[in-house]
């Protein structure tokens, strides 16, 4: 299997992890990941550390709580193909509280803080916040869910869902921002975590550089988490299968400012 890929653990840790990137982990500086799943009344206590944190309610609901602050009843999805998430943006340094009131599978994005930074205020996005768009056209027509882009507070942290329809292409034509290189491209690395419905199908990412010293063609199963460390990327959803991914991205600069692969510009038109 690909070094790119991190597959689910199917048992979780003592804190309900089942999948956890960190930048250690992916050989990077700044994107780290990781999914809980608790059964309904389970409580885990944390910290955000040194790190700015989104969490993103996947499924089910929960209670979260910090020393100041309270929100009860987050969430409203029993899978990420019903609609726009709760999500809950927290700075470094606080300490917090996730109580399940269902099974529960949230997704914690997160980046170091930026030296000097004055923190920014707990956000609570509800799917009503979220403004949900349509990018391509045809066959490379996908739906984005816009949780915490560049038109919401924070350090680092980039956050996002994408839903492709079974037989489309997505973040097409390929692209890349793996270059310090204002304004015209960002350096930002990447996490996909993949869902695919029905369960037992299966999507494909391709991750390349120019020069080919990175070239890998992955197939990607629900659950999967997938790094871009660098390079070009996209992904294919092939027929019958309708593919989720939910991308986490930081760099030194908080702009998404990417490159697409000269050879295939030409199909923007």
């Amino acid at each position: 299997m690909s070094d790119l890929i991190v597959s689910i653990n199917e048992r979780p840790d003592e804190d309900g992890s089942v999948v956890k990137v960190t930048p250690e982990s992916a050989g990077w500086e700044y994107v780290g990941f990781e999914v809980l799943r608790l059964a309904d009344g389970r409580t885990v206590e944390r910290h955000t550390d040194a790190e700015e944190i989104c969490l993103v309610v996947l499924s089910g609901y929960c209670n979260i709580s910090t020393s100041d602050d309270e929100w009860r009843g987050i969430g409203e999805r029993e899978t990420v193909f019903e609609g726009p998430p709760y999500a809950l943006y927290l700075s470094p340094g606080t300490d917090y509280s996730i109580e399940a009131v269902s099974y529960l599978e949230l997704a914690v994005c997160s980046a170091p803080s930026v030296p000097g930074m004055e923190p920014f205020d707990p956000l609570l996005i509800r799917p009503e916040d979220i403004e949900v768009e349509v990018r391509g056209s045809g066959s490379a027509e996908r739906r984005i869910h816009p949780i915490l882009m560049d038109d919401r507070p924070a350090e680092r942290l980039l956050v996002v869902e994408v839903l492709t329809p079974n037989g489309h292409w997505s973040s097409y034509p390929p692209h890349k921002h793996d270059q310090d290189d204002l304004p015209n491209e960002s350096y930002l690395e990447e996490t996909y975590y993949h869902k695919i419905q029905p369960v037992q199908g299966f999507a494909v990412q391709r991750v390349y550089t120019e020069d080919r010293s990175l070239d890998e063609t992955m197939t990607v199963h629900d659950d999967d988490t997938v790094l871009v460390p660098r390079g070009y990327h996209a992904v294919s959803a092939p027929p019958g299968y309708d593919l989720y991914y939910l991308n986490v991205m930081a760099g030194p600069v908080r702009e998404w400012k990417f490159k697409n692969d000269p050879d295939h510009e030409w199909l923007l038109g």
